[in-house]
């Protein structure tokens, strides 16, 4: 900060953002003594057998979008620093982007890639609303490290009093996605920078909150307005604490058809925002309400939906339950942390400045968690589904069976494996 006023209206802000989007809640407390996992228990909950790198790019088209990659890579020099994660929240001028935290990762920065057993497949990662793609770099290179790409896009949204993003990004962030996908295919073409290095035809979506919005819709859920409607009238008539997001949502559905390129709004399903080339999706707590039973029941891929039970910001009932219950997939999984919230699913908070620490704990901490442990559960089941999905990998699947899953505080079922 270049003075001290500004230095003094960082929390300030954020701390009053923070009131608004979580909806005035209590600060938290962080859980302690996690059970502790091991490899036979949770084998790809350890990192996998390929070094990796992580690069800064942007697509470098007219609405350039600014990308993380993390990629199976030659190690570093032993010399050589390993990436340091900005936990970044972005928020609108005059403060931008802001660190809430940072944590320190095992990628090594703008190393040279593996080639030697590519192409490998594609895995697009989107963050939460108007958080960081580096934020989820934990999640990103423990899935590279295992012999995928991850892509994150930093989608251009950004949090204000009003929270005018959260409509404006329905009909932008798929469209991100297929952007993303335009990118990959522009660069795996003779002598682009992706070459050998993703196979463009296998890809799944990663997402949390938002992001698993993003990912359902990538996958071809439609939104529905007459399911969507009938879930805010519901949530206000019951007062029910989250009723708020209606509030910010459905009197901007005009607006987010328009956006979405459409006349007006369709009394029903909306067009799907989805490429084919979408294999598998992993929803972490992700806000299925948008789409109702008839809007989700188009996804036929593999699903894997992850959420805390006790998750204020989007209910376990209104995203984790219903994408199960609802998609025509095959083969799906359910994973429910029991008294987990919204946020466990950001990254670690091993360093945080002194000035925001007074509201860290709604960014950095869950009462009923420990973040490590929820972390290396959801290392483990995304690593296993997404090997199963796109490479086949019968022993990663063996380990989603039903009867092979036993952690504490963990609600699982899973159908197809």
């Amino acid at each position: 900060m270049s003075n001290r006023k500004q230095a003094i209206s960082v929390p300030i802000l954020l701390a009053a953002l923070v009131i608004i989007f979580a909806g005035g809640r209590a600060q938290r407390g962080q859980a302690e003594n996690a059970p502790i996992l091991s490899s036979t228990d949770a084998p790809y909950s350890v990192p996998g057998p390929y070094a990796v790198g992580m690069q800064e790019v942007t697509t470098g088209d007219a609405d350039s979008l600014a990308i993380a990659v993390w990629y199976p890579a030659l190690a570093g020099e032993p010399s050589q620093e390993t990436v340091t994660y900005p936990y970044q929240i972005k928020v609108t001028k005059p403060l931008g982007t802001v660190s809430v935290a940072n944590y320190t990762g095992q990628a090594w920065p703008d190393v040279q890639a593996n080639r030697s057993a590519g192409p490998y497949p594609a895995v697009i990662l989107s963050p939460g609303f108007s958080i960081g793609a580096t934020t989820y770099g934990w999640l990103a290179e423990h899935i590279a490290s295992y012999g995928f790409v991850v892509i994150a896009p930093e989608h251009p949204e950004s949090m204000d009093a009003e929270l005018s993003g959260l409509w404006q990004s329905v009909p932008t962030r798929p469209q991100d996605i297929l952007a993303v996908l335009a990118y990959v295919d522009a660069q795996t073409a003779t002598e682009g920078a992706f070459d050998g290095l993703i196979d463009a035809e296998q890809v799944a979506v990663v997402g949390h909150s938002y992001g698993g919005y993003t990912a359902l819709a990538a996958a071809g859920a439609r939104m529905d307005t007459e399911s969507f409607t009938a879930h805010c009238k519901w949530v206000n008539a019951t007062e029910h604490p989250t009723a708020w997001l209606c509030d910010k949502l459905l009197p901007h559905l005009p607006e987010m058809a328009a956006g979405a390129g459409l006349d007006a709004v369709p009394d029903g399903l909306w067009p799907a925002w989805a490429d084919p080339r979408v294999d598998a999706i992993v929803s972490l707590a992700g806000d299925a309400y948008f789409f109702g039973q008839e809007g989700l029941a188009e996804i036929d891929v593999p699903v894997l939906a992850v959420g805390g039970t006790h998750d204020q910001d989007t209910p376990y009932l209104w995203g984790t339950q219903p994408t199960y219950e609802y998609v025509s997939s095959p083969a799906k999984v359910r994973v429910g942390l029991e008294g987990a919230e919204h946020m466990i699913f950001t990254g670690p908070c091993e360093k945080i400045p002194f000035y925001l620490r007074l509201i860290s704990n709604e960014f950095c901490a869950d009462p009923g968690w420990d973040r490590l442990y929820a972390h290396d559960l959801v290392n483990h089941f995304a690593t296993a589904f997404l090997l199963a999905e796109l490479k086949g990998d019968a022993q990663a699947a063996a380990v989603l069976a039903p009867a092979a899953v036993a952690f504490p505080s963990v609600d699982y079922t899973a159908q197809g494996y």
